[in-house]
């Protein structure tokens, strides 16, 4: 009797449709300059809808990792990821995150299944330029510890590459700088700002699994910067979306459709 029930039990349940058993995929997402994981939330609501499970991770010197290891290094974050994510996940990062996220495909291009770049980029290629962006970060990173954070804030997102933004955007990018400390984004500046950052241009080559560069249909720089990447990429292909520079927060309907595959 027992075993006869035994039998009908496992009948049932090889009738169930295959998606009762999927295990959801994992994605990393990486947040940019003066964010934290919270900008993710918008993104992350509609891949939870999609049997994904988003993984925002707080980058070191930012939100909840403020108090974390230093120096900062591009190494120390490499650290941080792949400490805190699955034996295999796919990668998502924008602006600063996706420079980190790169450092991570590379080191790991085994435990990466997909990389999703957000309005990033490899790095600067010329040295004297990238001389003078690491002397503008130091200056930047001294007014952070100087002057009050709200002015910051404001400094910040006066730049030209968030020109246009919707005033909710604006609203919900300050709120979330309000979650750092400017002491902690002073010592990730001087460790991972752009100037920091050796390029990476000449090793777009080795990174053979699929990559999606997105970019906001407003955001020119980006755009231009995106069209190169992906002519250096095995497998890349640019995607061109709603927005401005800020995607994550401007449009994460649209970006998690991209994260999903379906961009």
């Amino acid at each position: 009797m027992y075993v006869a029930v035994a039998v009908s039990v496992i009948r049932d349940l090889s009738a169930l449709p295959p998606y009762d058993v999927v295990v959801p995929k994992s994605v990393v997402l990486l947040h940019g300059f003066a964010g934290t994981r919270r900008a993710w939330d918008g993104v992350s609501a509609f891949l939870q809808r999609e049997r994904y499970r988003p993984l925002a991770i707080d980058l070191p010197g930012h939100g909840e990792a403020a108090n974390g290891e230093r120096p900062i290094t591009f190494a120390a974050c490499l650290a941080s990821v792949l400490s805190a994510s699955p034996p295999r996940f796919d990668l998502c990062g924008y602006s600063l995150g996706g420079r980190v996220a790169l450092h991570v495909a590379l080191a790991e291009p085994t435990r990466v299944r997909r990389l999703v770049l957000v309005s990033s980029t490899p790095g600067i290629e010329d040295a004297a330029e990238r001389a003078e962006r690491r002397v503008a970060d130091h200056r930047l990173a001294a007014e952070l510890e100087s002057q009050p954070l709200e002015q910051f804030i404001a400094s910040w997102r006066s730049q030209p590459l968030f020109a246009g933004e919707p005033a909710e955007v604006t609203r919900l990018a300050a709120e979330d700088h309000r979650r750092n400390r400017p002491d902690a984004l002073a010592e990730a500046l001087r460790g991972i700002g752009t100037g920091e950052m050796a390029q990476l241009w000449t090793r777009l080559q080795e990174i053979d699994m699929p990559v999606a560069v997105v970019v906001g249909e407003r955001d020119a720089k980006f755009t231009a910067i995106g069209r190169r990447i992906v002519e250096r990429l095995p497998h890349g292909r640019l995607i061109t979306i709603p927005g401005g520079h800020n995607l994550p927060l401007e449009s994460p309907a649209a970006l998690a459709r991209v994260v999903l595959d379906r961009g």
